[in-house]
This record gives C-alpha cells, sequence and structure tokens, in this order.
C-alpha cells in the first residue's frame, strides 16, 4: 500500500493550495452555461454523421494542443497559481527527481523552474512541436543547457530499458488515448531503482458532486483542451503494474501526486 506524502514540504503553501480547493470550487459550480451550449452544438453537428461521437474518445483530441500552443501558459497559469499547483509540481519534482530524467508530455515546459540544479540531465518529450516551441523559449531566454526538447510518442518511446533514472507526466495522462500503455512504457525506459513521478487530474473518490460535475462538462473540456479529466486514477495506475510509494490527492481528490517504482512485470 503507498505511504501518504509527507506534509512537512509543502505546509508552507498548504493555506494556498487550501485557498486554490475553494476558487477550484467556487469555479466549478459558478462556470457559464456559454461553452456547454457550444460544445452539445458541436456535438449534436458529429453526431448527425457518427452517432456514437465523442469528444472524449475523438483519436483527433490530442491535436487541439498544437491549435492552443501558443496561448496554453496564458490560458492556465492564473488558474494552476490560484490553486496551488505549482508548489505540488516543485514538491514533486525538487524531493524525488535525480540524475537523468525523462518527462513525456513535456508541453510547454511548465516544469523547467522547478526540477533541482542537481539533475544531470532533462529531456522533455511531446508530440505536439508546437508545445514544444513554447518550451524552447523558455529554456533560451533562461539558458538551461541541461534540458533537451524532443519530438516524440509516448506510447511507443524511442530509448532504450533502464534509460532513466527518473520519468515524470504532469497533467499528460489525461490527453492519451490509453494512458496505460503510456505508463507501462515509462515504466520501461525507468531504470529498477529510479522513480515514475505523477501529478495528474482524476475523478474524486471522496466528492460525489465533483466527480458528478467532471462527468457531466467531460465534453467541453476534452473539445476545448484535449484532456480527459475524469478518468479513473487508480485503476489506471493498477493496470500499468506500478508499484506505488506516494500517493495523495489534493482539490477535493481530483489532483493525484504519485510517487511510484517500475513495473516488475516483464512486458
Amino acid at each position: 500500500m503507498a505511504n501518504k506524502v509527507p506534509r512537512a514540504p509543502l505546509i508552507v503553501g498548504g493555506g494556498l493550495v487550501y485557498a486554490g480547493a475553494c476558487a477550484l470550487a467556487f469555479s466549478v459550480f459558478n462556470s457559464g452555461n456559454k461553452n456547454v451550449k457550444e460544445t452539445n452544438q458541436h456535438l449534436e453537428a458529429h453526431r448527425e454523421k457518427d452517432p456514437n461521437f465523442s469528444f472524449v474518445s475523438d483519436p483527433c483530441r490530442a491535436c487541439r494542443f498544437q491549435n492552443v500552443a501558443n496561448k496554453y501558459d496564458k490560458e492556465i497559469g492564473r488558474d494552476e497559481s490560484v490553486m496551488g499547483i505549482n508548489l505540488l509540481r516543485r514538491s514533486l519534482l525538487y524531493f524525488h527527481s535525480k540524475g537523468l530524467v525523462l518527462e513525456v508530455g513535456a508541453g510547454t515546459g511548465r516544469n523547467v523552474d522547478f526540477y533541482p540544479s542537481a539533475v544531470d540531465r532533462v529531456v522533455l518529450m511531446d508530440l505536439s512541436d508546437k508545445m514544444l516551441a513554447e518550451a524552447k523559449k523558455k529554456l533560451y531566454k533562461d539558458q538551461k543547457p541541461q534540458f533537451a526538447c524532443v519530438v516524440g510518442d509516448s506510447t511507443s518511446l524511442d530509448f532504450p530499458d533502464d534509460s532513466f533514472d527518473s520519468v515524470v507526466d504532469t497533467f499528460g495522462l489525461c490527453s492519451y488515448d490509453d494512458p496505460v500503455v503510456v505508463l507501462k512504457e515509462m515504466s520501461r525506459v525507468c531504470k529498477p531503482d529510479g522513480k515514475i513521478l505523477l501529478l495528474e487530474h482524476g475523478r474524486s473518490k471522496t466528492w460525489d458532486s465533483i466527480t458528478q460535475y467532471l462527468d457531466r462538462n467531460a465534453e467541453r473540456h476534452a473539445r476545448n483542451w484535449g484532456c480527459v479529466w475524469n478518468r479513473d486514477l487508480d485503476r489506471i495506475l493498477e493496470e500499468a503494474g506500478l508499484r506505488l510509494e506516494t500517493l495523495t490527492t489534493w482539490h477535493f481528490g481530483t489532483t493525484y501526486y504519485v510517487v511510484c517504482k517500475p513495473s516488475n512485470i516483464t512486458q
């Protein structure tokens, strides 16, 4: 059974995270209907051609990151700050990443400021070249030579087994068609004594009203951001065979903070 994450490293920011959770709740229950109506209209139009169409299962869902790359940081930056997400990013990476690091689904490089200087090298990988272009701007501006950007598919990593000391994904599992396959690939390229570090969206197991909201708005969120935010993370982690060391949730159970060891199951 996974241990609970020690709260001491996060205590300074605890108030901010709590305030962020309250802000999230306010946003959840006071969001306007305009975007929902637009999504329903688009959904109905698609289903006239294909009755089974869903933005959640649309194979082109991940392509949306190409369209939002240049505004991605601006759109989500304020929300993440209010919710204390950067505190969680910093804690996860500062205390647990080491050596040679692979970050899949790295996007615009929102984690680059939170890696400890002691890491040897960080490979940022994403399927979207436009998202990585935004990451490269940050690396160039801040002169971070220990980082490299690689366009690649997380479902089929082009690295040998046991290559990395740390393998990271933050808010990326929601964008993959099959997150279990991605986790198995992350496990394959992680050294046996390495760690897999995750910070992810997931359905709440403690607040039914929050989960119901996520379910009702899954189509809208997938259409706008390419993200399926109501997946069962516990089930996904179990199916991937990862060995949990730490699992805790924040924001009414919808943000998962996970530290685990790679699977010892032969692929």
